[in-house]
């Protein structure tokens, strides 16, 4: 039985996974709420592994530290994602990573992850790694898209835009959910359309 691979991403209601320069909304887009909060604990708690391409590992690195006393980040969400069994898959980076419970996979990340999906005894995860998860959902390996969608338009600062050079996918939605009256949280299974 292979292991179910979600691609886990945050995004403004535009489209955009994160927003740059003159952009200042901070983290959540500073729009959490207790309710998403809780959820996005209890969905870091079940046994899984995070899987992460070079250039998000090292965005999370310098924004969350290693450790809460490095970074000053004592929150419980920062703090399971820190202590959660990691791969990296990169052709760029060294071992061993400044991560806890991290390691390095080299190579191309269709194959590595199809490995893992093969290998792995628990789910997996990957949050943002946007242009890795791009070419694992046109290989088919991505089992659901859980995207979260913060009641903001970053139209002027918007960056990272999510699905930009994806192949088309139609998508079956599998759950949803409103959090905090505001945020939505939409789970799909992904199939490259034809």
């Amino acid at each position: 039985m292979t292991a179910t691979y979600t691609f886990d991403v945050f995004s403004s209601v535009d489209g955009f996974g994160s927003y740059g320069e003159g952009g200042d909304w901070g983290g959540y887009w500073g729009k959490q709420g207790p309710e998403f909060l809780d959820h996005r604990l209890a969905s870091l708690q079940q046994d899984q592994r995070m899987v992460l391409g070079a250039t998000t590992f090292r965005e999370f690195v310098a924004m969350l530290g290693v450790s809460a006393e490095e970074s000053g980040l004592d929150d419980p969400v920062i703090n399971r994602m820190r202590s959660m069994p990691t791969t990296v898959v990169s052709t760029t980076l060294e071992a061993p990573l400044a991560w806890p419970n991290a390691t390095l996979a080299s190579g191309d990340a269709v194959d590595v992850v199809a490995r893992l999906k093969a290998e792995s005894d628990v789910p997996l995860r990957s949050h943002g790694s946007l242009s890795m998860n791009r070419a694992l959902m046109a290989a088919g390996l991505v089992d659901r898209i859980e995207l979260t969608i913060f009641p903001v338009i970053t139209g002027r600062t918007g960056e990272a835009p999510l699905f930009r050079g994806a192949d088309d996918f139609d998508l079956e939605l599998l759950e949803h959910r409103t959090f905090d009256g505001r945020i939505q949280a939409l789970v799909y299974r992904p199939t490259l359309h034809r």
